[in-house]
């Protein structure tokens, strides 16, 4: 283990942080080669536990059953995401926090986690890559119960900008899955899962504040979506997860959900069936 390693007393508060990244993003212009001095350095939560109360409105608003003792697949996510802002709303993060778009998502859960448990939570930044449209950031978060690795997740987060590198040529298709279901999302979606989950950027929560980063109304969390399909889908206890973010849901409208065991979509409705996400769900072999 590298870098620096600073222990919180507690969870960062997640609206000043989304509101420091958003006033100190016009000041950061990346481009190519940009670095990031803070590569590596880790902010650790110990004894961390859960909130059952939060827990079960995330439980609702995303499909999955409540009361259970065990973390949904995606809810440690949930837990590290401030920390992933304090780190990336920071001075020193040369990527603009307005606009950073979550790409991907890879998540690997061991074993199943107790929702009553008490676990270390660490978050950081593992590197920055090249993109033919940018720069991405990789962010790892792991949850530990005992020492022992329970959970972890690498997500990127893009930062659009200029760049010398040749466009890349669009990757065939794979051929559509069977539609299982047929989803009416409400205008409220946004809002229910950013009052669950504490992620209330704008863009999630009214038509309004969505117009204002050029959106035509409000959009679904990224990471909703994602843990909607996996309440449908279902997973085994000991799985890996991943998942890209290809388009938005607009709020209110309609999605239609696709699996075939392994793979996994949400698409548009009507016949230009438009992939918003697509993922696969893979057993752990022991």
């Amino acid at each position: 283990m590298t870098g620096v390693v600073t222990t919180l007393s507690g969870p960062p508060s997640l609206g000043p942080l989304l509101a420091l990244g958003a006033l100190r993003s016009p000041f950061k212009r990346p481009g190519p080669g940009v670095t990031f001095p803070g590569t590596g350095d880790r902010l650790v939560l110990p004894d961390l536990r859960v909130d059952l109360a939060r827990l079960a409105a995330y439980e609702r608003v995303c499909g999955f059953p409540t009361g259970e003792d065990s973390l949904p697949l995606t809810y440690p996510h949930v837990l590290g995401f401030p920390l992933a802002m304090r780190i990336m709303s920071g001075r020193g993060f040369p990527l603009p926090l307005l606009g950073l778009v979550h790409t991907s998502i890879e998540i690997t859960r061991h074993t199943t986690l107790a929702a009553t448990g008490s676990y270390e939570l660490t978050v950081h930044v593992e590197r920055l890559a090249a993109h033919r449209r940018g720069t991405e950031a990789v962010v790892v978060t792991e949850l530990r119960d005992g020492g022992a690795l329970v959970w972890e997740s690498t997500s990127t987060y893009l930062a659009r900008h200029r760049t010398e590198a040749a466009p890349a040529e669009r990757e065939p298709e794979p051929d559509p899955l069977p539609v299982l279901d047929e989803w009416r999302l409400a205008a409220d979606v946004g809002r229910r899962y950013g009052a669950a989950s504490g992620d209330r950027n704008p863009i999630h929560l009214h038509p309004l504040t969505a117009r204002l980063f050029g959106f035509p109304r409000a959009i679904a969390h990224g990471m909703w979506t994602v843990a909607r399909c996996l309440a449908a889908h279902g997973t085994p206890q000991a799985v890996r997860v991943r998942a890209e973010f290809r388009a938005p849901v607009l709020l209110p409208g309609a999605v239609t959900f696709a699996a075939d065991g392994e793979r996994f979509e949400l698409r548009g409705t009507g016949d230009s069936g438009r992939v918003h996400v697509s993922g696969r769900v893979d057993p752990l072999t022991p």
